[in-house]
């Protein structure tokens, strides 16, 4: 469907595929912009409630950029200038997906790879996977656009400690960092990352929504409107919010229906 991408569908559950294994699911120019059409064409997607993504394989969630191909797409300043429009964009399409993000992560997240994991909503790996950017001995700057959701997600002094050391950690030190939810067994990684998924399918969509651009906002250092307070009340108005309590007095299983 896309360039090293491919997407599947399971009921409400999308899973995106980072698909370059022989390489270690390196990301290559042309899977940044695949992985933007992919991200905005299931954020259109109404029926879509959970967007998981992973990398093919067991050995990578990714290994960062494909630095083969620097000397075309970063042989330069102007050419590295074009080359980070599409990274920064590509990330920002999976920060602003409209559904939940869940990065399912087996073996190494690096660089660019922890970029994009740090993008998405949650991130559940393995025992044994490992995590970094060295991109210090590459002479690489990680730019603005592929640094925010790093500071964002572990704050100042963890993100300059990731870039200025270069070095790579484990999965219990990545916990510690806050850089991923939940570490488990790695024969359990797809099986945690599927309930997890199902767990936020299951939920309320509008209010998954709401909760993404809430905890988004309180990030931000202006002061709450009148007006935004008051959108956290508009859920009461919602078919959702009747059919959730109308199944919870009954003892049974919502189905939310997203209006």
């Amino acid at each position: 469907m896309f360039p090293s991408l491919s997407v599947e569908r399971d009921g409400a559950i999308a899973t995106v595929i980072l698909n370059n294994p022989e390489r270690m699911n390196a990301m290559n120019l042309a899977m940044w912009q695949g992985l933007i059409d992919a991200m905005q064409q299931l954020s259109a997607d109404e029926t879509v409630r959970c967007v998981v993504l992973r990398g093919a394989g067991e050995r990578a969630f990714s290994a960062g950029a494909d630095i083969e191909e620097f000397p075309r797409t970063r042989r330069d300043k102007a050419a590295a200038r074009a080359y980070g429009e599409v990274t920064h964009r590509a990330m920002q399409a999976v920060a602003e997906s409209r559904h939940p993000t869940l990065a399912v992560i087996h073996g190494a997240c690096i660089g660019g790879g922890l970029e994009l994991a740090s993008m998405c909503d949650m991130r559940i790996c393995g025992a044994s996977s490992r995590f970094g950017a060295p991109i210090n001995r590459l002479g690489l700057v990680m730019s603005y656009g592929e640094l925010g959701g790093l500071v964002a997600l572990a704050g100042r002094a963890v993100a300059l400690e990731i870039v200025l050391e270069g070095r790579v950690f484990g999965a219990e030190e990545a916990q510690a960092k806050g850089l991923v939810n939940r570490v488990v067994a790695d024969a359990d990684v797809d099986t945690e990352g599927a309930a997890a998924a199902r767990r936020i399918a299951q939920g309320a969509p509008l209010v998954a929504r709401w909760h993404k651009r809430f905890v988004q906002r309180l990030g931000e250092a202006r002061p709450l409107t009148d007006a935004e307070l008051e959108e956290a009340y508009d859920c009461f108005d919602t078919e959702d919010f009747r059919i959730g309590y109308h199944a919870f007095l009954a003892k049974e299983r919502p189905v939310f229906v997203g209006r």
